[in-house]
């Protein structure tokens, strides 16, 4: 069906590539993966993430031997969606950027959780809970069905349904108290977690290597885990 062939160079805890992982599941597109340790990086990699980052996309054909490297996921999401029949965002241009506007938010939330797991005491780390608590709360508000924004699922659930895999493993290891009085959310969270695509976004050992990420991080949460 596609001329052109995919390559996704990614990391097993990268949550911005399971955003390109849901996408690519979704939209039925064929593709190879390789993971690669960010802390010794092969050289090749260095030539097509300026920025040093996963995902990467390497889009080639049987053609030629060009090869195009995309970065970020945004990009990345972006380009499979338009390339492929049908859309994951909404035809509405207002709908659309309503939608954008929160994946951004979705972003800001991730690196809140990053803020998190690598708070160095109770009162960075309490700041943090309360900062992501606080943005759940205000997502709460915007959800309007049994997805994002009703009965058909979007590129914005693509983006949330990592968000929430992170918290289905920190579920097993604090209480953090973060949904609480959010129906919606909840609602929305057991929806995208049965979600074929977000389900095989990670690997088996996805929660394993995660809590072993966290275990090693000089951090408060770290110092939690080994109480």
């Amino acid at each position: 069906m596609y001329k052109k062939n995919f390559h996704l160079i990614s990391h097993v805890l990268c949550p911005y590539v399971q955003r390109s992982v849901i996408v690519l599941k979704e939209k039925d597109i064929p593709y190879t993966r390789t993971d690669i340790d960010l802390d010794k990086p092969p050289i090749w990699f260095e030539q097509i993430s300026p920025m040093g980052k996963v995902p990467v996309l390497s889009v080639s054909d049987d053609i030629s031997d060009e090869i195009t490297s995309l970065f970020e996921s945004a990009v990345i999401c972006e380009y499979l969606d338009e390339i492929t029949p049908g859309t994951l965002h909404p035809v509405d241009p207002l709908k659309k950027a309503h939608h954008r506007a929160w994946i951004e938010f979705g972003s800001g939330i991730l690196g809140s959780i990053a803020g998190l797991y690598s708070a160095k005491n109770a009162q960075d780390f309490e700041t943090k809970r309360i900062e992501i608590l606080t943005k759940f709360q205000l997502l709460e508000k915007q959800i309007m069905g049994k997805f994002f924004s009703g009965e058909h699922f979007h590129l914005i659930d693509a983006v949330y349904g990592p968000i929430f895999t992170y918290f289905d493993v920190f579920d097993d290891i604090i209480d953090l108290k973060i949904f609480i009085n959010l129906p919606k959310i909840n609602d929305w969270r057991r929806e995208l977690r049965q979600r074929p695509s977000i389900q095989s976004a990670v690997i088996t050992e996805y929660p394993e290597l995660l809590v072993n990420f966290l275990k090693n991080k000089d951090s408060y949460l770290s110092q939690l885990m080994s109480q």
